[in-house]
């Protein structure tokens, strides 16, 4: 039996060069399921991803969705695309199985954690609203961290620093009194040591989500990051939501080790291939 892929529409485009498009799973013309493929909006063109894949009921554990994924590689070298996405709900075993034997590496997880009680702060910490005048050079800082770190995995440095703008300002437009946003500042025995930011309503996510983190280099290793989180699950808490998520990347070793200590699970994960 022959399995391919037929459209099953036109192919879109979009006016920065992103396409997508819609194919049937076949075996001999016979349709046994679906697979969505476009390219990625944050990686840009040059990265493909499966948006969606779906084998039939009748027709599951046969190969077929294997070989629609390696089909599905073609096309995307075919538009041009050098490494391929997608992502994995936490318990779709199979899925996960089957991105693992095709060669998918972990590029981040989605983590959250339910909160149930306000936590403390250790003794000598307190945390603050970021004012008006220190909101400038921490945004200077979180753009740059941004793009450096996306840069890092993958996305063209162009890209990086347009999206960064983009979202700081569609997420920032007021500053530290922005709505639904939450900056705020820890201090250890009276000196600022960090930062965190964490939005407490996105009609896209539930509950709140840990957009960015960080502690000054020279009070690193001390702690102060468990501390930014528990100001982050107050804030959270503050705002009337009871779940609390983020992202961390695959090689950040560090920081999965303390969301885990904290009581943060995985939801999900993106996973990527280099297209050789």
């Amino acid at each position: 039996m022959t399995t391919t892929l037929r459209p099953a529409g036109p192919e879109e485009r979009r006016d920065d060069g992103g396409r997508a498009r819609t194919y049937e799973v076949c075996v001999n013309s016979r349709p046994v399921g679906r697979i969505s493929l476009a390219t990625d909006a944050g990686l840009g063109p040059s990265a493909g991803r499966i948006a969606d894949l779906r084998i039939d009921e009748p027709d599951r554990h046969r190969g077929r969705g294997t070989v629609a994924a390696l089909a599905a590689e073609e096309v995307l070298r075919g538009w041009g695309c050098r490494r391929i996405t997608v992502d994995v709900p936490a318990d779709a075993d199979v899925a996960l199985r089957l991105a693992a034997a095709l060669g998918y590496t972990e590029h981040s997880r989605r983590m959250r954690k339910e909160l149930t009680t306000r936590p403390g702060l250790p003794a000598g910490s307190a945390d603050r609203p970021m004012d008006a005048a220190e909101y400038p050079a921490w945004l200077a800082a979180a753009h740059t961290e941004y793009v450096d770190v996306q840069v890092a995995h993958g996305m063209a440095r162009g890209r990086a620093q347009e999206r960064a703008t983009q979202d700081h300002a569609r997420l920032l437009p007021d500053g530290p009194a922005s709505a639904h946003q939450s900056l705020r500042v820890l201090t250890h025995e009276g000196t600022d040591v960090g930062t965190v930011w964490v939005t407490t309503y996105d009609p896209a996510r539930p509950g709140g989500f840990v957009m960015d983190v960080q502690v000054a280099p020279e009070h690193r290793g001390r702690g102060h990051g468990r501390t930014l989180m528990l100001v982050a699950e107050r804030e959270t808490l503050a705002a009337g939501r009871d779940v609390l998520g983020l992202n961390v990347f695959a090689d950040n070793q560090r920081a999965r080790g303390l969301y885990e200590s904290l009581g943060y699970r995985p939801v999900g994960y993106s996973l990527h291939k280099l297209l050789l």
